[in-house]
């Protein structure tokens, strides 16, 4: 788990950017960095596959990382969406929704990615009530901001 002060400082200003995380205080910033694990992604490694179960937030400590999608017909090529550099971030709906994955991400060179499963953001959500609720209403903004 990460609890260097190194990795805070370069998560909270992330956190702080996370629709989900935005207006939640510094104390449960610093209890989800708790839950937070940094992995290495070698250059064109596929994080995951569109379609794919949404599983976690990504946070890009060091790198850079395509998100595409998959080519529809044989010698079509990926169609570039985005691509996610330091302090960047992607995944997010995956904690709180079951929808699979609407893209894909690899890694275009060798990266540093902060993940935060969904299963420990359930077990802080279970655990804090105040957590729990300032995300929820968060869900709801951003739910009600998709349908207008």
């Amino acid at each position: 788990m990460t609890d260097n002060n190194a990795d805070a400082s370069i998560l909270l200003p992330v956190l702080r950017q996370i629709p989900l995380f935005s207006n939640l205080d510094e104390s449960l910033h610093h209890e989800i960095i708790q839950h937070i694990v940094l992995m290495y992604y070698p250059t064109d490694y596929v994080i995951f596959k569109e379609k794919d179960e949404g599983d976690a937030l990504y946070i890009v400590k060091k790198g850079n990382v395509q998100i595409f999608h998959e080519p529809k017909e044989e010698g079509d090529l990926p169609k570039n969406i985005a691509e996610i550099t330091n302090g960047g971030f992607f995944g997010e709906m995956a904690l709180v929704s079951d929808n699979p994955r609407n893209a894909s991400a690899k890694a275009l060179v060798d990266s540093e990615v902060f993940i935060l499963s969904k299963d420990d953001f359930k077990k802080l959500l279970d655990s804090n009530a105040t957590l729990a609720e300032q995300v929820s209403a968060a869900i709801v903004d951003r739910t009600n901001e998709n349908l207008s």
